[in-house]
């Protein structure tokens, strides 16, 4: 049994897709809790010059946490224990330092699916997780929940 699952999220429906696997998941018993995070990309708010930069960022954490508030209710209604966390800076980075901080059993997390020139010019996420976390990462291909 997965004690503590960390599902990560950036809002887009390709994200969304790890959460049928977590329900899946909950509903046979493997999984204690799910913690839903986002990441608010600072560093590429505070390149904006033209912009203030706090309202922007303060604005990028009330859609997150309204956001992250929504897909946790819906897991609540579905009898799944579920807690949220907005996170700051890199995605990869902060994914992969909360996980291990909160001692999370496993990751799920979806790919894009990008391959070649793709991959190369757009990164992965996922990948970058994949490769740099200690805990065991399950990763969803978009495909399957289509």
């Amino acid at each position: 049994m997965y004690q503590k699952v960390l599902v990560p999220l950036d809002g887009s429906p390709l994200a969304e897709c790890a959460l049928s696997e977590v329900k899946h998941l909950a509903k046979g018993g493997f999984i204690g809790e799910v913690f839903l995070v986002n990441v608010v990309e600072t560093y590429s708010i505070a390149f904006a010059e033209s912009l203030d930069a706090s309202a922007l960022l303060a604005a990028h954490r009330d859609a997150a946490q309204d956001y992250l508030e929504r897909i946790m209710k819906q897991l609540i209604s579905e009898g799944i224990r579920t807690k949220m966390e907005l996170l700051e800076g890199s995605p990869a980075q902060a994914i992969v330092s909360y996980a291990k901080e909160n001692k999370a059993n496993l990751i799920v997390i979806a790919t894009h699916g990008h391959t070649g020139m793709a991959r190369l010019m757009f990164g992965s996420v996922a990948l970058r997780v994949l490769h740099d976390a200690h805990t065991p990462v399950l990763l969803i291909r978009p495909e399957e929940c289509r």
